[in-house]
């Protein structure tokens, strides 16, 4: 396969970036994103230019750390699937990818494709934690819980924090990030005991990182590789509103 790639290259956060293009060639259709970027950044070396710089760890779905626009939407156009689950059978021979980082100013560009995502690292000091006494594990049944509060909580742990969600609002909303973290502990007894301050804190902290409003038109959800339900963002709303305001829902 012959591609072209448009790629965002900035070589740090005063300097001014802008797109440079490549054209690369001898593609396998077997090769992931991550791969063919890879690919290309070993000819740029050997012509001794500077590759291109893009987070990457696990490369298997779970990390969460390649997070890539392509071609305007995050992650690319497979659905429920990561940039490094991204592979270039999905595109035909000739085609041009525009690759870029994610654009929130919550997520400040390190360089080229890398962006800070620490703000979502702060979000979880904040309240993402559980109280729990130390020492040998306990059985997994020693505290019930109900199978439908296991699965909805299970699902809303699926989050690897990658970032699409705010990489997809026009808000930059970190709405749906913050809901799953909040929501999958407030489902279980482990919990409850800073069930309350989290739902606070969490939500104050993401405030304060500069993220935008939601406005509920599902863009986070749509583009979520985990596929996070909406739905856990109206649960965030009935936590932050029962801790404030002390209602029962």
């Amino acid at each position: 396969m012959k591609l072209t790639l448009k790629i965002w290259r900035q070589p740090n956060p005063q300097t001014a970036g802008k797109f440079h293009t490549y054209q690369l060639d001898n593609i396998s259709p077997d090769m992931s994103l991550l791969e063919t970027i890879d690919l290309l950044n070993q000819n740029l070396i050997l012509t001794n230019a500077e590759p291109i710089a893009f987070d990457h760890d696990c490369r298997e779905g779970i990390c969460g750390s390649c997070a890539m626009y392509i071609n305007g939407r995050p992650h690319g156009a497979d659905l429920a699937s990561t940039t490094c689950q991204l592979y270039m059978r999905s595109y035909r021979d000739g085609d041009t990818l525009t690759i870029e980082p994610w654009r929130a100013n919550a997520f400040p560009i390190i360089k080229d494709l890398m962006v800070d995502r620490s703000a979502f690292d702060r979000i979880i000091q904040a309240g993402g934690y559980i109280s729990v006494n130390t020492g040998n594990a306990v059985d997994a049944n020693t505290i019930p819980i109900a199978k439908d509060l296991a699965d909805a909580a299970f699902a809303d742990a699926m989050c690897i924090g990658c970032g699409a969600c705010v990489a997809a609002c026009k808000n930059s909303s970190a709405m749906l990030f913050v809901a799953a973290k909040v929501s999958h502990l407030a489902r279980l007894p482990q919990g409850q005991p800073e069930r309350q301050r989290r739902a606070i804190n969490m939500v104050t902290q993401m405030d304060a990182e500069g993220f935008g409003s939601c406005s509920n038109t599902g863009t986070c959800a749509a583009v979520c590789p985990k596929e996070i339900s909406l739905n856990t963002i109206a649960q965030l709303n009935r936590e932050y509103l029962q801790a404030r305001e002390g209602f029962r829902f």
